[in-house]
Formats: structure tokens, sequence, C-alpha cells
């Protein structure tokens, strides 16, 4: 079964473009290019693909956690992207490190290491992107604070 969606990307002005997600309950996303070339007035789109590798990565390990009965007090995923020039002086999207962060109990801790070997591979946007991305992915805990704060 192969399942379908549209996203309407239309220029506004200069290199800022917004993106219409085709339901009224979402609101739009607006992207802009980083100057010199635009204003900065929102995400470049290799932030927001950054944001979506992260956040479906995260979302695939709360899944995976969830199905082990373990619920984290909280999640963070932190992306950092390299930019470089390919062999033609073309700027790409190089390499992503995503580090996740769920706090967990030191209890909750044991089923982490079952679901690391597994989360990945269902993550349909780091995926997708790898064969012209390295996306590097780690996994770090974040110890669970009673008033719902993060250790460091």
């Amino acid at each position: 079964m192969v399942e379908r969606f549209k996203v309407t990307v239309t220029r506004e002005a200069g290199y800022r473009f917004c993106s219409d997600f085709g339901d009224s309950s979402l609101p739009p996303l607006r992207m802009d290019e980083p100057p010199p070339l635009g204003d900065g007035a929102g995400p470049s789109p290799a932030q927001v693909l950054a944001s979506a590798t992260g956040n479906c990565l995260s979302a695939s390990l709360l899944y995976c956690l969830a199905r082990a009965r373990v619920e984290p007090s909280g999640m963070r995923a932190v992306v950092e992207g390299e930019m470089a020039r390919n062999e033609r002086g073309r700027l790409r999207l190089e390499r992503l490190h995503v580090r996740l962060e769920p706090e967990l109990d030191v209890e909750q801790r044991a089923q982490l290491a079952r679901c690391a070997d597994l989360f990945e591979d269902y993550c349909i946007v780091t995926e997708s992107v790898r064969g012209g991305i390295d996306v590097q992915v780690e996994v770090a805990t974040l110890e669970a604070l009673p008033d719902g704060a993060a250790a460091h």
C-alpha cells in the first residue's frame, strides 16, 4: 500500500517560501534562506530537514520504548548539521549528527539497549535520506529528576 501526501510550497518574496500541508488544522511553515541569499525570516530548508530527522528518530525511539512499557519523563533531540561543497563546488548537507536524550529512570535503562538496536530502521525520514546524507545517531539518556527537570 502506498501512502500519499501533498505539501504545496509557494514563494512569498525573495527566497522566503510558505509550505501548506493541505490540512486546515496545521499552520503553514515559512522557510527562508539565511543572509546573504535570503533574509533568514524562517528556518532554512536544511534546518527543517534536520528537524524532521530529529523528530522522526525521537518518535521511533519513543514508540519502541512504549512497546517495552517504558515512558520517558522527557525526550530531546539535538541535531547538528554540516554543510560542505561537493566535487562540483555545490553546497550540500553532508552530515547530520543526532543526539537523542530520553529521560529515563535507572531501572528503565535496560529496555533502552533493546530499542537502540531496533528503532532507527523504523524512522521514515532518516532511512530515506541516508542514501545521500550521512546520518549519525547517538542516544544519550538523561536522568529523570522528581520535578521533571533533567540532570546534565
